[in-house]
C-alpha cells in the first residue's frame, strides 16, 4: 500500500525555516518506515532528524524538551489531515 507522505511539503517547509535539526514524530502505525522517512528527509536537506519515538496521540500531544536539544522544527504525522 502506498501513501503520500507529503515529504515533500516537509523539504519545503525545512527549507524555508532554515531548520537545521528537525525531530519527526509517528504515529505508531508509521514508526516502523521511520528509517526511510529520516534518510529521505536528511537526503533532501541539511538538516539532521531525529525521531520521536514515544506516544503520539495526535497534534496535541508535543513532545516537552525539545528546545533543550535544540530542535528548531517538530514535525508530525497523524491519522488525520490537519490545517493550521
Amino acid at each position: 500500500m502506498y501513501f503520500d507522505l507529503g515529504i515533500d511539503r516537509v523539504i519545503r517547509e525545512i527549507g524555508k525555516k532554515r531548520a537545521k535539526f528537525v525531530c519527526v514524530q509517528l504515529p505508531d502505525g508509521l514508526k516502523p518506515r521511520a528509517n526511510r522517512i529520516q534518510e529521505e528527509i536528511e537526503g533532501k536537506t541539511k538538516a539532521n532528524v531525529i525521531i520521536w519515538i514515544g506516544s503520539c496521540f495526535g497534534a496535541c500531544d508535543v513532545p516537552l524538551g525539545l528546545d533543550k536539544l535544540g530542535v528548531d522544527l517538530l514535525v508530525q504525522w497523524g491519522h488525520s489531515q490537519f490545517r493550521q
